[in-house]
């Protein structure tokens, strides 16, 4: 009875959660359907008579404004469709759904818009398309009230919730503020979604690929989230939440243990050093993580504290925020990106044109050459900054070295110009570039004569040399990090850099893993960025491998020919690393004593 309760996924980011649910609805065009319980059923009801008078009362503030602006006679269609929602029989329809099927407000709202056109889809003509309109828009009107409202209702508790989605979005990470979130679970969504990367940028438990989950629950049901085995569990018995909590209590232990360690830097067992360092999305995430357990920020993703705002952010306002996050890690190193917006990540005061491809499209530095002003207040206040800490500049999507010469024209005219009104400015503020689009691996030999540093964006770098989007749900599982051509590319990144004499790292999500990160030092990088939560892990797995281990990893995974082959290297090497993990937390007598834990330890080392 358990295991059909039990429903498996993929898992996205690691971690334990246990908690009422809450069903989230951000996805454009998608209407969420979920159970309700039968006691809940009059409290749906109310729901929607509550949603019906809000529409009410949006309907005559529309009929108002069109009277005065246009005319009676244009204004009266919202007079109508007043009439439609005051319609019994109608309404009567909509709650008996509620009632015999148990769903929620919002689908058997949709259910009703969607009997109106399929009652009119064979009668042919535009006057029939315009009935179907006429009935069914006020219900739409309708159901954006009921939506419009979750987060509303939401925000009145600071109860704790797991969301539920339909697709994993940054929409949907970021519905509710951090600390009420348990853990995110949805249908669908890629591993490397721009979702799942704030996923585990936020600590959050998360699995997907759960088909028809959403059917499955009801607002507030308990369940529990197991992120290292991708699974979901529905309504937990006794037993299971004891068992739930046991694993919850060995997980806390093993954290614990790392994090014991996690000052100590990430230096193989012969003397390699890898430096170890986070990705932060804004000033909050300074409050995740002691500075003390890193080697700094491998990456700063400005455009969050862009897309926070109402508008842009004015020089002062960033200075004043980049000279916290310097000053907060001391003389560690900061390596701030410049704005990275397009594509999903929009703001909502700076529209962008309407593209078929927005992945292929304006974004990232081709933005910020074509609208130089945003670059030029931005390389201001990170100058002015750069006077309080160890900072170093990095361009994301970078094509081409005539893009490197602009923006060097633009940096050395910034900085000559706050030379010349008095500021203090470090003559040696390194510029480097993100190494994410296929064309910048083959152009690197000369790229790399212009800058001063590389950094490989794998999150984008996968996608476009796989032509998958990794935030599209029919192609994302075709996005492998595995793929051979991923690491042939990774491994020439390294080795031109390496010849050149320029630092590399690689600060997209591959890194996390701490068996791929094994196999970077191997390729030969000279650091890593990670979220936050998984750098113990990283630094613990690098202290307990030596150089020459990774760099057979490494060499192993290159001669594969298939993405199935470097798993296997990559899952060969965790197992070794899982062993010695697990005599850390139990204890070296305790693991001596299990014939099975020795034996393979014994096996996979001489391997």
């Amino acid at each position: 009875m358990a295991q059909m309760r039990i429903v498996k996924g993929v898992s996205v980011a690691s971690g334990l959660a246990l908690g009422p649910v809450h069903v989230v609805h951000t996805t454009p065009n998608v209407v969420p359907t979920w159970s309700v319980a039968e006691e809940e059923v009059p409290r749906e009801i109310e729901r929607l008579r509550e949603a019906v008078e809000i529409a009410t009362e949006n309907l005559k503030s529309r009929e108002k404004i069109v009277a005065a602006e246009v005319g009676e006679r244009d204004a009266a269609v919202f007079s109508v469709h007043r009439t439609i929602l005051q319609d019994p029989s109608t309404a009567k329809d909509v709650e008996n759904m509620i009632r015999e099927q148990r769903i929620n407000a919002e689908s058997a709202v949709q259910t009703l818009i969607e009997r109106f056109h399929k009652s009119l889809s064979g009668v042919q003509g535009a006057k029939a398309r315009g009935f179907a309109a006429d009935f069914s828009d006020p219900w739409r009107v309708v159901l954006d009230a009921l939506m419009s409202h979750e987060r509303e209702v939401m925000e009145q508790t600071d109860e704790q919730v797991v969301l539920a989605a339909a697709e994993l979005t940054p929409q949907v990470v970021t519905f509710l503020p951090r600390e009420r979130v348990l853990a995110v679970v949805a249908e669908t969504g890629g591993r490397y979604s721009h979702g799942a990367v704030l996923a585990r940028s936020f600590g959050f438990p998360c699995v997907v690929g759960l088909p028809n989950l959403l059917s499955r629950l009801e607002q507030g049901m308990r369940i529990s989230v197991d992120g290292d085995a991708g699974t979901v569990q529905l309504r937990p018995e006794k037993e299971d939440v004891d068992r739930f909590l046991s694993l919850l209590e060995q997980r806390k232990e093993r954290v614990k243990k790392l994090s014991q360690h996690a000052a100590l830097p990430a230096q193989t067992s012969d003397g390699h050093r890898l430096e170890t360092m986070v990705n932060i999305e804004s000033i909050r995430d300074l409050d995740t993580f002691n500075p003390e357990h890193t080697d700094g920020v491998g990456l700063l993703r400005t455009e969050f504290l862009y897309m926070e705002r109402s508008q842009f952010p004015s020089e002062e306002e960033q200075y004043r925020l980049y000279r916290r996050v310097l000053e907060r890690m001391g003389r560690r190193q900061v390596t701030l990106r410049t704005l990275d917006i397009g594509n999903d990540k929009q703001l909502s005061y700076f529209k962008t044109p309407k593209e078929n491809n927005p992945a292929l499209g304006w974004r990232g530095l081709r933005i910020s050459i074509e609208w130089q002003d945003l670059l030029r207040v931005q390389l201001r206040a990170a100058l002015r900054a750069s006077a309080h800490g160890n900072m170093r500049i990095l361009l994301p999507m970078v094509t081409s070295i005539e893009e490197v010469r602009e923006v060097h024209r633009i940096f050395d005219g910034v900085r000559r110009q706050l030379a010349d009104q008095g500021f203090e400015i470090p003559s040696d503020v390194p510029v480097g570039i993100m190494v994410e689009v296929p064309s910048s691996v083959f152009v690197l030999p000369h790229l790399v004569k212009e800058i001063d540093f590389v950094s490989v964006g794998t999150n984008d770098l996968v996608q476009y040399l796989l032509a998958v989007d990794r935030d599209n749900p029919w192609v994302s599982k075709l996005y492998d990090v595995s793929h051979p051509a991923v690491l042939m590319a990774l491994a020439q990144v390294a080795r031109v850099a390496g010849e050149a004499g320029k630092p590399c790292s690689v600060c997209g999500e591959m890194a996390s893993d701490y068996a791929t990160a094994l196999m970077m030092l191997g390729m030969g990088y000279d650091a890593v960025s990670v979220v936050p939560s998984l750098l113990p892990e990283v630094k613990y797995a690098v202290r307990e491998t030596s150089h020459a281990e990774a760099v057979q990893i490494a060499a192993l995974a290159l001669a594969e020919t298939t993405s199935e082959g470097v798993r296997r290297v990559l899952t060969q090497a965790r197992e070794r690393l899982h062993v010695r993990q697990t005599a850390m937390v139990r204890g070296a007598a305790e693991v001596a004593a299990v014939p099975e834990l020795r034996g393979d330890s014994k096996k996979r080392e001489k391997g």
